[in-house]
């Protein structure tokens, strides 16, 4: 039986929130971040693509590229109640729903054909998804993520497509190389130093003569591009999350210690969402007192995988759930519903020169181990 596998994308997510915000910056080039000289870009509309605008690229440039551009400095917890929104709406009509990132879904309707006509479920969920949101979106349906993926990014904006087995090699062939998802600048690099420009003509090499070349790498290249690169839907769930707790060496109520080492936790947890490339959009605390009565606070909040965000919000749900005239024994902190995606950067006051510090920090323990760095008011810390 053939996979049905359904790739859902809200198209310029940010932007789209933003004209829902304010339907007068409908058709014009809106660019969503930083305007200041050190400010990027984090999303921008399709009027403003047609100059050049990109994501990632520094707001200087941009504004020289369109310089009737409107930048909007941007909400992220307003686009994370939209992506919520989404979420909900799907896991409600869909038998197994994959978040991959703020902005898309995929959905496995494999053995469903009976049930219902796969095209025909998503062009009606696309249009519901539309109609309670206001967002507008794209999809594409085909046997695999990988051809799933390509056929909503070929449809964009505010279309559909459906690659069938029989229609594959006619879809990848003209593509170029640069259209594979997870093609890296360096593979990409080598395979057009060799003449290599089309998907159709990647799919021309051999599998070992790719393997040579790229080592494992090459395998998942010839996989792709000849539209049998599959890899499963792994199911949403809420509480997909990492956390750490620590017991202390005598009960305590030195909250301003204690503090400390919530703020120490929390910067390793974000450490660690960097390093595997996620946002967390819910902080919970748990403290446990010297009777063992264990309580726990928890909030949600927008997107993010910033130290100082998440450390004043754990610091918020700590004062919130502790008794200060009781003993603690234990305090740990956990972050949940966890997305793919890099920080966005420029939607925080300041999160510019934030996250440039975290960048830094983080290939400093990246070399020398996770411990490597550390708050000064977090050094030597022992409870």
């Amino acid at each position: 039986m053939d996979k049905q596998i359904i790739h859902i994308d809200q198209d310029a997510f940010f932007v789209s929130v933003e004209i829902l915000k304010n339907p007068s910056l409908a058709g014009k080039p809106v660019i969503v971040g930083g305007s200041s000289g050190r400010g990027v870009v984090t999303s921008c509309s399709y009027e403003a693509r047609k100059f050049g605008v990109h994501s990632a690229m520094s707001s200087k440039l941009a504004a020289r590229l369109c310089p009737h551009a409107i930048f909007v400095r941007g909400n992220m917890e307003d686009y994370s109640n939209y992506s919520h929104m989404v979420t909900d709406i799907l896991l409600e009509r869909v038998p197994v729903l994959e978040k991959a990132s703020i902005d898309e879904h995929y959905i496995d309707m494999t053995g469903m054909a009976r049930f219902h006509d796969t095209m025909l479920f998503a062009q009606d969920l696309r249009r519901l998804v539309t109609k309670e949101t206001g967002l507008p979106l794209s999809f594409g349906l085909s046997y695999n993520k990988t051809l799933a993926k390509m056929a909503t990014n070929e449809s964009k904006p505010n279309g559909e497509l459906q690659v069938t087995k029989t229609e594959v090699q006619a879809f990848l062939s003209p593509l170029s190389i640069k259209k594979i998802p997870g093609l890296g600048k360096s593979a990409f690099s080598k395979l057009t130093e060799r003449g290599i420009l089309t998907i159709g003509e990647l799919a021309k090499i051999s599998q070992d003569e790719l393997n040579d070349f790229f080592g494992v790498v090459g395998t998942d290249l010839w996989k792709k591009a000849n539209g049998i690169y599959d890899s499963p839907v792994s199911p949403y769930r809420e509480r997909k999350s990492i956390g750490t707790q620590s017991t202390f060496h005598a009960d305590s109520i030195d909250t301003q210690r204690i503090k400390q080492l919530l703020t120490s936790m929390v910067t390793e947890l974000a450490y660690q969402l960097r390093s595997q490339r996620k946002l967390t959009s819910c902080i919970t605390v748990t403290i446990r007192y010297s009777n063992f009565d264990t309580h726990t606070q928890q909030v949600k909040i927008p997107y993010t995988s910033l130290d100082s965000l998440l450390i004043a919000k754990a610091k918020e749900l700590f004062d919130k759930v502790y008794d200060h005239k009781t003993l603690l024994r234990l305090v740990g902190v956990r972050l949940s519903d966890m997305v793919s995606g890099h920080e966005q950067i420029g939607l925080y006051s300041s999160s510019e020169e934030r996250y440039n510090l975290y960048q830094a920090m983080d290939k400093i323990r990246d070399r020398f181990g996770e411990k490597s760095v550390k708050l000064a008011s977090t050094i030597g810390l022992r409870i």
